[in-house]
């Protein structure tokens, strides 16, 4: 079998997704010293993810793959994971945190990505995924650390931290892949891609350091009772004077460090990655943006007595949260196309599968979410089509799918706390730009999923932008 995987590594997802089809929806693979339980079933993933719950670590293998994150909560199980855990939850449920949020991205919006869009010359082509990701990178580092890196900027600097956020996931994509002798001993060696990986890892420790000495130093010009109340908002102000996260001279630790990096993550790949696949869904389908434009052109149409026409228009948090289609177009695309394609678990005690595969103590299960979104049995018949209307019922609300089948924001005890604050986000965004823009595929332009554990776009994605004339 691992001749035919390397064969088709270039296209695994699609390569994995045509032998699960086949299959059942679930497989055992077996390779050179590997051993994989392969599914997309969505009884398996209820009984992985949610009712058996604590016989399915990530486990010591997963914390290896990704040693970049250190011990902090990604790779956690057990004790820490739920003490980690907690603290993100105390945190993602403080208003003013999730206030802050909600302004930086409305700060980068209006002062950084609709007026780059504008400034483009008509019908020139740009990589939307290049510039999606300069958005959420400034966005996510200004949540964490109060300061923006300034990738979003008209000079397009070259975008090095993210580039080695990205080579830390595809490394983990390789890894997961070959026996982890092999890995093992190339990381000991310091060749191939676990070379590209320690630079990698050098740069993000950098950047953190670098985040981290700005966060403390702040605005010369600002008044420091204010700028300390400003300071208590970012997420790394929680942690900072916490022994657990520092040495013994109150210095950051290596758990600090990797929590920070943790949270950029988090916050970079899920919105950066499902906004460049929803634009090529939207790009493709030009009805969906149609009805996007007829939900949001009553609040358009409201807005306009108190914004000038020379303004872009912007819509609140507040004003697209109950809008149903544009959600709806959302969810279709991260149906597809989730930012992260493949989970990986361990068994800790023997066990039978609802799909009536038993599965033994120390063997790896790989869930593909890519997968289970094009399956029949899953979606029905039309499941490769991009078709919103299929999350919107009959009264116009928005259909409820649970999370076993729709695993996007994971499901069970693991469930993404940043849910709720990630699809505002989304969402805000994707209105600001619909409204104020046409886009256009650039012609002969081949869009297709890298092979990594987040589901970035080989080529990215290059389109052509218009401003709309809005009568």
């Amino acid at each position: 079998m691992f001749p035919s995987v390397v064969a088709n590594l270039h296209r695994f997802h699609d390569y994995a997704t045509s032998l699960l089809a086949a299959a059942g929806s679930s497989f055992v693979f077996r390779g050179p010293a590997m051993y994989f339980f392969v599914t997309c079933d969505p009884t398996n993933v209820r009984h992985i993810f949610v009712s058996n719950f604590t016989n399915y670590p990530k486990g010591e293998e997963f914390a290896a793959i990704f040693d970049a994150m250190g011990n902090s909560f990604f790779n956690a199980d057990g004790e820490s994971w739920r003490r980690q855990r907690g603290r993100v939850q105390h945190l993602m449920s403080s208003p003013q945190l999730l206030a802050h949020m909600a302004r930086c991205c409305r700060d980068k919006l209006e002062n950084g990505l609709l007026p780059f869009l504008a400034r483009m010359e008509s019908l020139t082509s740009l990589d939307m995924q290049d510039l999606f990701t300069r958005f959420t990178f400034d966005m996510t580092a200004m949540s964490v650390f109060g300061v923006d890196p300034g990738l979003l900027t008209a000079d397009m600097p070259p975008v090095i931290v993210p580039d080695a956020m990205e080579a830390v996931m595809d490394v983990g994509f390789i890894r997961n892949m070959v026996p982890s002798s092999c890995w093992k001993l190339m990381k000991c060696l310091k060749i191939g891609p676990e070379r590209k990986l320690a630079a990698a890892q050098l740069e993000l420790h950098r950047f953190v350091r670098e985040m981290m000495k700005k966060w403390r130093d702040g605005p010369v010009h600002m008044d420091m009772d204010k700028e300390q109340d400003k300071k208590k908002v970012q997420i790394v102000s929680s942690y900072i004077h916490d022994p657990e996260y520092t040495d013994d001279h109150g210095k950051p630790n290596a758990f600090l460090y990797a929590t920070l990096i943790n949270y950029m993550f988090a916050g970079r790949d899920t919105v950066g990655t499902t906004l460049t696949w929803l634009f090529y869904n939207l790009i493709k389908h030009p009805h969906v943006v149609s009805s996007i434009r007829r939900e949001l052109a009553p609040i358009a149409m409201h807005k306009a007595t108190t914004t000038s026409g020379n303004h872009m228009m912007i819509f609140e948090p507040e004003e697209t949260e109950p809008i149903v289609y544009l959600h709806a177009a959302l969810f279709e695309s991260m149906r597809l196309y989730p930012p992260g394609p493949i989970e990986r678990k361990t068994v800790m005690t023997d066990n039978i599968l609802p799909s009536g595969h038993k599965v033994q103590r120390g063997e790896t299960i790989l869930i593909s979410l890519y997968s289970m979104g094009r399956m029949e049995g899953v979606w029905g018949k039309d499941c490769t089509e991009y078709r919103p209307e299929r999350w919107v019922k009959e009264d116009g609300k928005l259909l409820y799918v649970p999370s076993y089948k729709f695993l996007a924001f994971n499901a069970g005890p693991r469930s993404c706390l940043g849910k709720h604050i990630s699809v505002e986000q989304m969402k805000s965004v994707v209105a600001a730009m619909v409204w104020n823009f046409d886009f256009e595929m650039v012609g002969g332009h081949v869009v297709e999923p890298k092979p990594s554990v987040v589901l970035k776009m080989k080529n990215g994605l290059w389109a052509k932008i218009l401003k709309r004339r809005i009568e």
